[in-house]
């Protein structure tokens, strides 16, 4: 199963232990070896594997692959080529060669019809590709999928749920949502003996929802009341989606992207009509999914912190480096009376110097988010050695009324909460 690690590969991998398969998982995250039920583990990044033979290992001993693995647009740590098309044209090349015909793969509602993106352009690529190979292949083509998981577009209606005014966008199409557990369903009742092949199946909520309907019902799961209406103009969908588009150049993965803006403003709307013929399956609605599972309080706090995070990581951020460009700008001077005033002498330049240099190197590292985690180790440890170097050579900076030395616990308390919160899933 590739994607093993993701927002439908976690609870597929779950379905598919209970119904006793053995299951070799291809992941990039070595972190997340140890939290999933695998019974074999390989290692690999889709971005290098561009060749059949970079997948014979893989498949050793397998009958069946499942393809769930996707992202939404481009970014320090993703390629949407790659990722869609390449690699996965070499995997289906290799299970041709090796005699491993069954092949499950995740595209997307729409991807067979004009593209609006490079996401759903390449999704069309890599269906026609399987469509001509030999493989008894079976492509199912989700609309936004949502389940109590949150990532992505389910992880975005709970945190514009939060808000405490409702963010009406004129420009998105209507969705027909599909809840997760009915996909991983799928997926299970497609690989029994039998199911048939040669299929593209829709997989398409029983009603589409307008964007603002779909905030509205997690509101009211939150257990928050209705909130004020504000729409939103084009002008401010376009520079939300450049801020995500720089957001994606930095490592992270926000939703709201210029794909996501795209492929938001023609919908995902479908019937469910095939996928119940096929499959027997019924899809819930969304109202019917969340009333069987009344939302917790940790789900509360998911939704508050979902546009909190991302601010408090730019905040703290630009923290270190404003604090690093100050020292060696207009803090200049301020900066070498203490060093001076604490005995440095000589050091007293080159101390403010790699101070400040550290503090830019910290910022700029939570900021590029492969090396946030690192930025916030390094921003701790830098926080206590100002903390103890503070009180051995200035300790009257405890006595300043600005509270210099004060303020340092609670800096280190969002560095902390920052830590704690940076998984994104």
């Amino acid at each position: 199963m590739l994607g093993a690690s993701g927002f439908i590969g976690v609870p597929l991998l779950v379905r598919l232990k209970q119904e006793g398969y053995f299951v070799t998982g291809v992941v990039r995250d070595p972190n997340a070896v140890a939290r999933l039920p695998l019974d074999r583990c390989i290692r690999l990044d889709l971005r290098t594997a561009t060749s059949p033979e970079n997948w014979f290992d893989a498949l050793s001993g397998v009958d069946a692959v499942i393809n769930c693995a996707g992202v939404l647009q481009d970014g320090a740590r993703d390629s949407t080529s790659a990722v869609h098309v390449t690699a996965p044209a070499a995997l289906y090349e290799a299970c041709e060669r090796l005699g491993i015909f069954r092949v499950i793969h995740f595209s997307a509602l729409n991807a067979d019809q004009d593209a609006v993106s490079e996401f759903s352009e390449s999704k069309g690529q890599i269906e026609r590709i399987l469509g001509a190979s030999k493989l008894d292949w079976v492509i199912l083509r989700p609309s936004v999928v949502v389940g109590r998981n949150a990532y992505g577009g389910s992880a975005l209606f709970r945190g514009l749920a939060s808000l405490p005014i409702s963010l009406r966008l004129p420009q998105a199409g209507r969705v027909s949502l599909v809840q997760l557990d009915d996909v991983t369903e799928t997926v299970i009742r497609l690989l029994r003996p039998n199911s048939g092949g040669h299929i593209a199946i829709d997989l398409a909520g029983p009603r589409p929802l307008a964007f603002d309907e779909i905030v509205a019902r997690y509101r009211a799961w939150l257990g928050w009341q209705p909130a004020r209406l504000l729409p939103v103009s084009s002008m401010a969908m376009r520079v939300g989606s450049k801020l995500g588009d720089l957001a994606g150049y930095m490592g992270w993965r926000p939703p709201m992207r210029s794909t996501g803006m795209k492929e938001m403003s023609r919908g995902a709307e479908g019937e469910p009509a095939a996928w119940n013929r096929v499959t027997a399956i019924a899809p819930r609605s969304l109202e019917r999914t969340l009333a069987a599972d009344p939302a917790s309080v940790q789900e509360r706090w998911f939704a508050r912190l979902y546009f909190l995070r991302p601010l408090a990581i730019v905040v703290f951020a630009l923290f270190w480096v404003m604090t690093g460009v100050i020292s060696l700008t207009i803090g200049w001077d301020i900066g070498l009376s203490y060093m001076q005033e604490s005995g440095a002498a000589q050091l007293s330049e080159p101390s403010v110097l790699a101070g400040a240099l550290a503090d830019i190197a910290v910022g700029l590292a939570i900021l590029y988010r492969p090396t946030t985690r690192l930025g916030l180790i390094g921003a701790v440890t830098i926080t206590l050695f100002y903390l103890v170097a503070g009180t051995i050579v200035l300790p009257r900076l405890w006595a300043d009324p600005l509270g210099p030395m004060i303020k340092i616990w609670p800096i280190l308390c969002l560095n902390f909460m920052l830590l704690a919160i940076l998984e994104e899933r």
